[in-house]
């Protein structure tokens, strides 16, 4: 675990605890170039980072447009996963974070529990690749400080297709053959769209305003990475972005979800409101259907190239080469910001009004040239 130090990133100490190496801003790969290595199999997206800058005035005004519309759904939700968390019979709680997405998420979901629940948690937020599994280091590490295998609980922002969720639970599961131990890999989300999560708030593509900023909203900490001088028990890496400092947003965002959360806590009865349960399986079906129909209708032989939801929409427009957005009403308030980042890297909008989701992007293809 060389190279690790117990940071924080820009969240105050105790908020969370970052179990990854904090690697130099050097070595950054052009979007385009590091789309072409992807897709020719030439390197694993781990392997590689982009350079991330400030956002614009005017996306930031989208932001804070989007945090006026949603932020009060979204600390719905967070509530609702605190409470549902909070049934788990274990006192003392180890909330680990997908980084960087659900780092947002575990930062207030913990306040809600020692706040609301009185629950002693701690918080990390630790790494999962696609295709490498959950970070074992960190794992181990979580372990080893006194945390008992059954009061992990993992949580993320959202699911589009459901892979991360799948590969939480098969890398988990290959973590307990080799350790002996029995941690749950049930992913715990704000919205589950592919039905793919043990836990969700919600099935609904909402906006949910964390989704549409990158280091800024997760504590100036870049998307992980894999870096090739890795060795076994080290922790995956990320660039900390201290330079992004004044247009940060990602504690106040935290504190102002905690405030909301609590305000909806107590009905006027005096008791927490009940969380009804959600159809994963209606999401499931949905998911899967729109995936093939998509597919199909686009051309698209790899199924990696299809983001389905605002999240995943937006992902694709910040840090991949998109081929094309899909809007169900380009006039929604949910997809202004996908507009705006459509208009400004020339990428080709189009309109389905039978569309699913509010949103999908899809990746360009190495093969188009």
């Amino acid at each position: 675990m060389s190279g690790w130090e117990n940071f924080s990133g820009s969240y105050r100490a105790g908020e969370v605890s970052f179990l990854l190496r904090r690697l130099p801003q050097q070595g950054f790969v052009d979007v385009a170039e590091k789309e072409a290595l992807i897709q020719s199999g030439r390197r694993h997206y781990s392997q590689m980072l982009s350079p991330e800058s400030t956002p614009s005035e005017r996306y930031m005004r989208l932001f804070d447009e989007a945090c006026r519309a949603n932020n009060a759904r979204m600390a719905r939700d967070c509530l609702r996963l605190a409470q549902l968390i909070a049934a788990r019979p274990q006192h003392r709680l180890a909330l680990v974070s997908l980084a960087r997405a659900g780092t947002p998420v575990g930062v207030v979901v913990a306040r809600l529990l020692r706040e609301l629940f009185g629950r002693d948690v701690a918080h990390y937020s630790v790494s999962i690749v696609r295709d490498r599994g959950i970070d074992a280091a960190a794992l181990r590490h979580i372990l080893a400080h006194g945390h008992q295998a059954d009061s992990i609980v993992f949580l993320d922002g959202w699911t589009g297709k459901g892979v991360i969720a799948r590969e939480l639970a098969s890398s988990v599961e290959v973590f307990n053959v080799r350790h002996g131990t029995h941690i749950d890999a049930g992913l715990h989300v704000l919205s589950d769209l592919a039905g793919a999560a043990a836990c969700a708030a919600s099935c609904d593509d909402y906006l949910i305003p964390s989704s549409i900023l990158n280091a800024t909203v997760s504590g100036l900490v870049s998307r992980t990475v894999m870096s090739e001088d890795m060795r076994a028990d080290d922790f995956h890496g990320c660039v900390f972005y201290e330079q992004f400092a004044d247009a940060d947003r990602s504690q106040s965002f935290a504190d102002e979800l905690v405030v909301s959360a609590l305000s909806l806590a107590w009905t006027q009865s005096g008791t927490l409101s009940r969380v009804e349960p959600i159809d994963a399986a209606a999401a499931r079906e949905r998911s899967q259907t729109y995936i093939g129909q998509a597919m199909r209708r686009y051309g698209v032989a790899d199924v990696n190239l299809v983001k389905p939801g605002i999240g995943e929409a937006t992902r694709v427009l910040l840090r991949r080469v998109p081929r094309l957005v899909v809007l169900r009403d380009p006039g929604a308030a949910e997809v202004a910001h996908l507009a705006v980042l459509a208009e400004e890297k020339q990428v080709p909008v189009e309109i389905d009004p039978d569309l699913p989701y509010h949103a999908i992007s899809l990746i360009r293809s190495a093969s188009d040239g």
